[in-house]
């Protein structure tokens, strides 16, 4: 029996109702996946008008992790205005407890404005709210060492936190930060999840996550290096056409809009070839994960993507 072995692993990432949640999850866990992923939101599109449900992402992982069995659950990510970093610490230790150790926490500044406004969740301006993930950031590595921590915004006493979770605790630091984000994720996180952006700019931001990762004591081939994003392809470049108009049309969008919406994230768009040839360009740059970001509840047509596009 020949194994095909693949340079990027495949996550799937998605939203929605919590037993379409469980249908998708348990489809990647038997398909292969390595990871599953939910965003944290409590407004799930851009304009708030739309019907899109938002649940909490965390209480929904909670629940995954009693009804699969292997692979790696992860919120990606969670913002650091919504939940005091002690939450957010107890909250990851429960859900790697209730998964036998497979829970990795994201944490982000947070980045839409609408979703705090409706809620009437304070929204610091960006430079603090970096100030507050770096201090959260290093409260929850205090806590997972029993360490005390003094920052400007949290503090925490010395203390020994029963239970120790499972597996560890390991974070994944994401977002569109040029400098301040990978500086955090090469300090204290066990994953770089970053859109890719232009290729240029991409290995620039791999590079401040490597170096602060080695200014932090730390060997920077201990942090994985993921990016995620949605997947526009089809087999000829006319059916890709035909897709990107409808796709465009349903986004409410002109097909000129909806392509500089998808270039300023590099996401992966064309015939399968060319899809295969921009995840490789990922794959060089030293990505080792990629996360397929769907709102599509057909798993047979998203499997079928993924045999085509799969590098």
């Amino acid at each position: 029996m020949s194994t095909t072995h693949h340079r990027l692993e495949y996550g799937l990432q998605t939203s929605g109702h919590y037993n379409g949640l469980l249908t998708a999850a348990k489809w990647a866990e038997t398909r292969g996946l390595v990871a599953f992923a939910v965003p944290d939101h409590y407004l799930m599109a851009l304009n708030p008008e739309a019907e899109v449900p938002a649940l909490d992402g965390l209480v929904q992982l909670a629940g995954l992790a009693r009804e699969t069995t292997s692979i790696e659950l992860s919120v990606v990510v969670s913002p650091i205005t919504f939940r005091h970093p002690s939450v957010l610490y107890k909250t990851g230790v429960t859900i790697a407890d209730m998964s036998g150790g497979r829970f990795k926490l994201g944490v982000g500044t947070g980045w839409l404005d609408r979703e705090h406004e409706i809620y009437g969740i304070p929204y610091p301006d960006m430079k603090e709210r970096f100030a507050r993930l770096e201090d959260a950031l290093a409260y929850i590595a205090a806590a997972l060492r029993n360490e005390a921590h003094d920052g400007p915004f949290y503090s925490l006493e010395e203390f020994t936190h029963i239970p120790a979770p499972e597996g560890g605790l390991p974070l994944l630091v994401g977002g569109l930060g040029k400098r301040k984000t990978p500086r955090l994720a090469g300090t204290y996180a066990a994953e770089f999840n970053c859109y890719p952006g232009p290729l240029d700019e991409f290995a620039a931001k791999i590079q401040v996550a490597r170096d602060s990762a080695s200014d932090a004591g730390r060997s920077p081939d201990d942090m994985m290096i993921s990016t995620s994003g949605a997947v526009l392809a089809a087999e000829t470049q006319e059916e890709f056409d035909e897709l990107f108009a409808a796709e465009a049309t349903a986004a409410g969008l002109t097909p000129e809009e909806l392509e500089s919406h998808y270039a300023k994230r590099n996401t992966p768009r064309g015939t399968y070839e060319q899809v295969r040839q921009q995840l490789g360009d990922f794959a060089d740059l030293g990505v080792t994960r990629f996360y397929l970001q769907t709102g599509n509840a057909d798993l047979d047509a998203i499997g079928d993507l993924l045999d085509a596009i799969m590098i």
